[in-house]
């Protein structure tokens, strides 16, 4: 249970050369950066520090570099991104979308309109066609949690998942593909992230769990998985002692890193902040903070309240 306490990033830039940033939570809440994080890492890469991005979006790495502008972050400052997106778009195109002459067919879980990733995405997978009939799908991607998208464009809402993890719409579709014993690729594996306002957002890692429970089978892609972090440590060209990964969740960011052998620094002021009493942007007490480590299973090696130096 032993770990350090930070204030700033300042206090163990020194101590590594490469840093592996998680997204929302740390840098950005899908809006706008938070608080310090773009000055954090603009002074980390005058420093000549590397870093990389390790999220379990489900857009692809160009389209994850693409956004940083909009949310306050030069994507200069970056060797580059791993996505879980883009991992499972490669394996999907690898197992089903590789017969030029063959088209799949796949119940897609996506994003609506708002999201342009989606048509990125599905070009990466290969010959794939989308359909909303559950007869005739031969494997179920779960991409997003807003909509299910059919071929010619026709969309199923999914109404308020994402709000209200309102199951109302998926179950239907999921107690259908199991019984049809259909594989499922989950490109995102993260459960909830905190949005704009303080606003907790249901992710599609839940969708996935909801269809194992249900007796499907399900490959997951990004963090936990230590593959991921190996391909970032690749992108550095760095070793795992010189490198730390910050992020804000036990189960995905820090599980993770303890199993790759990698540094970890906790954002405590990301999905787990309403597990302390104290405000964000604060530094939860030595007691708090070992009390949710005991009771979730996984120890950081710092924690530090924002991504600020």
């Amino acid at each position: 249970m032993a770990f350090n306490t930070i204030r700033c990033f300042s206090e163990v830039a020194s101590c590594y050369d490469g840093f592996i940033l998680d997204q929302f939570g740390v840098m950005h809440n899908g809006s706008h950066a938070l608080p310090g994080s773009s000055e954090c890492v603009s002074k980390l890469a005058e420093m000549g520090k590397k870093l990389i991005i390790l999220s379990n979006t489900s857009s692809t790495s160009k389209d994850a570099l693409k956004k940083l502008p909009s949310l306050g972050f030069d994507p200069k400052d970056f060797v580059g991104a791993v996505t879980s997106g883009e991992e499972a778009s490669r394996f999907i195109r690898e197992t089903y979308g590789n017969d030029e002459h063959e088209k799949k067919k796949a119940i897609w879980f996506t994003w609506d309109d708002s999201n342009p990733s989606s048509k990125n995405f599905l070009e990466l997978c290969g010959n794939i066609v989308p359909t909303i009939n559950v007869d005739e799908a031969d494997f179920v991607i779960t991409h997003g949690c807003k909509v299910l998208r059919g071929e010619k464009g026709e969309m199923v809402s999914l109404e308020r998942f994402m709000e209200d993890e309102n199951y109302s719409v998926i179950d239907k579709i999921l107690e259908v593909c199991s019984k049809k014993g259909l594989p499922m690729v989950c490109a995102n594996p993260d459960f909830i992230c905190k949005l704009a306002g303080g606003v907790t957002g249901h992710m599609p890692g839940k969708i996935a769990a909801r269809y194992e429970r249900l007796g499907g089978v399900c490959t997951y892609f990004g963090k936990p998985h230590v593959e991921h972090f190996k391909a970032c440590l690749r992108e550095l060209g760095l070793e795992s002692s010189k490198v730390v990964h910050v992020g804000d969740s036990l189960h995905h960011d820090i599980a993770g890193a303890n199993a790759s052998g990698i540094d970890s620094i906790f954002i405590s002021g990301g999905i787990h902040c309403e597990e302390f009493d104290v405000p964000i942007g604060d530094l939860p007490s030595t007691e708090s903070l070992s009390k949710l480590f005991e009771k979730e299973g996984y120890t950081p090696t710092n924690v530090c309240p924002l991504l600020r130096f």
